[in-house]
C-alpha cells in the first residue's frame, strides 16, 4: 500500500437526514406490526383486510415524500410477508399488487394535488388496492369475469375503511405538526 493514498472520511448526515431515516424506519416497523395485527384478524371477505398499515404510507408521504411512501409500502409487505408466512405465496403476490397501486395512485395524486386531504387520499388509495387487487387475482390465479361480482360489496367495505384510516391518519398528522412547533 502506498504511502501517498490518502483516506478521506465521508461527510457526516445532516441531522435532518438523520431524523428523516429514523422517523421512516418507525414508520416501516409500525406498518410491519399493523400488518402482522390485521393477518391475525377474521376477514370481511376475500382479499379484504382493514389496511391500517396504509395509515404509515399516509403519513409518510405527507412528512416524508413519494418515495419514501413507495418504498414504506413494498417493504411492508415484503417484511410483514416474512413474519406471516406468505412469502411467495398467492396472498404475498396480491397484497404486493394492490399496495404497488395504492402506493402508486397514492403518489401520483398526491403531486397532482398537493393540498387533497388525507381522508380523500386514503379513500383512492383503499379503492386503488382494492382494485390492484382484483386485477391481479383475475389476471394470474381465477380467470373467470364472475369474479368481478364481489367486488362492489368489496369496493364499499373499502371505502368504509379507506375513510377510517384517512380519518385517523389525518388526526395523527395534526397532532404531529402541533408537536413539531
Amino acid at each position: 500500500m502506498s504511502k501517498n493514498v490518502k483516506h478521506t472520511i465521508p461527510p457526516r448526515p445532516s441531522l435532518k437526514s438523520l431524523e428523516d431515516k429514523a422517523v421512516w424506519l418507525s414508520f416501516v416497523l409500525l406498518a410491519i406490526g399493523l400488518h402482522v395485527f390485521e393477518a391475525t384478524l377474521p376477514s370481511l371477505g376475500p382479499w379484504f383486510k382493514l389496511g391500517l398499515a396504509n395509515i404509515m404510507t399516509l403519513l409518510a408521504l405527507v412528512m416524508l415524500g413519494a418515495r419514501a411512501a413507495f418504498m414504506l409500502a413494498i417493504a411492508r409487505v415484503i417484511i410483514g410477508s416474512i413474519f406471516i408466512g406468505t412469502l411467495f405465496t398467492p396472498t404475498f403476490f396480491i397484497s404486493l399488487a394492490g399496495a404497488l397501486t395504492a402506493a402508486t395512485v397514492l403518489v401520483v395524486v398526491y403531486q397532482m394535488f398537493p393540498r387533497m386531504s388525507l381522508i380523500a387520499l386514503s379513500l383512492l388509495a383503499a379503492v386503488a388496492h382494492m382494485s390492484g387487487q382484483f386485477i391481479a387475482v383475475e389476471t394470474w390465479f381465477i380467470q373467470q369475469p364472475a369474479i368481478y361480482y364481489l367486488l362492489p360489496p368489496l369496493l364499499l367495505l373499502s371505502c368504509i375503511s379507506g375513510w377510517i384510516n384517512g380519518a385517523i391518519s389525518s388526526y395523527i398528522w395534526q397532532r404531529l405538526k402541533k408537536e413539531r412547533l
